[in-house]
């Protein structure tokens, strides 16, 4: 499963806008937007383009690998209880996608509910 908001953060840590990645890659910018967002999937063709041109692992793209893409930063780890919440809230997509946009807003109304 491609994971939009991996990309999003691998383009930035980059340094590169969506339109000069589209670019790149021969897609427009509102593709680039819609793979981030998870609206759209690429190709094969584009994806091997995108890890290529992004430098970073395809592992870590589609969810199958747990550390950062930023070419300056080593591996971090992740608890496993850690890992067992995302898997969960990845079950529903939707959710998830809409918790990942504005991580600073959910853990707000999170913090708000619990306490």
């Amino acid at each position: 499963m491609f994971i939009g908001e991996r990309l999003k953060q691998a383009r930035i840590a980059a340094k590169i806008t969506q339109e000069e990645l589209g670019e790149m890659i021969g897609v427009s910018k509102v593709s680039i937007c819609g793979y981030e967002k998870g609206t759209r999937t690429p190709t094969l063709e584009s994806f091997i383009l995108i890890v290529e041109k992004l430098g970073i692992n395809p592992g870590y793209l589609l969810g199958l690998e747990h550390y950062s893409p930023s070419l300056n930063s080593s591996k971090v780890s992740i608890a496993g209880i850690d890992l067992k919440i995302i898997k969960e809230f990845k079950k529903y997509r939707r959710l998830y996608n809409r918790l990942c946009s504005d991580l600073e807003k959910t853990m707000e109304i999170i913090s708000k509910r619990v306490n």
